[in-house]
């Protein structure tokens, strides 16, 4: 799940997006993580060091340079989210906030940003690890 995604022309995604676009998504995307009630029972209150490894790992995720690797190590993103209650209605709230931290992103392109979200749905869907109503 860390593969470098260009699902089209004109270089990667990151490329595309850059990287002061997406640090803001990431901003947006935390800020709104933070008020989300199906969420907060399974994040950190500080979401600082959890928003900086969002950031590392969709650099790379997307195309750019590899920094969650050479901060964290693998991401093994599958692993490092099995201590966590991830419901059917997790993934889709976490992907309810990225929708509309991409759309209230208006330095990444409609385009772009569907291509994100697409790839990100397929990751969110593949974090369930848990029916719906499985206690936090």
């Amino acid at each position: 799940m860390t593969a470098p995604l260009s699902l089209t022309t004109g270089g990667s995604l990151y490329d595309r997006i850059g990287p002061d676009a997406l640090a803001a998504l990431v901003s947006r995307f935390y800020d709104l993580v933070a008020r989300e009630p199906l969420l907060t029972p399974i994040f950190p209150e500080d979401l600082t060091l959890t928003a900086e490894k969002q950031l590392a790992f969709l650099s790379g995720f997307l195309g750019g340079p590899p920094l969650y690797h050479q901060r964290f190590g693998h991401p093994r993103l599958r692993a490092r989210h099995l201590p966590f209650t991830i419901t059917p209605a997790r993934a889709q709230a976490w992907l309810s906030c990225m929708r509309a931290a991409l759309d209230a992103t208006p330095e990444i392109g409609a385009e772009d940003g569907q291509e994100l979200f697409t790839a990100l749905s397929r990751v969110a869907a593949h974090m369930v690890n848990a029916p719906e109503g499985a206690q936090t």
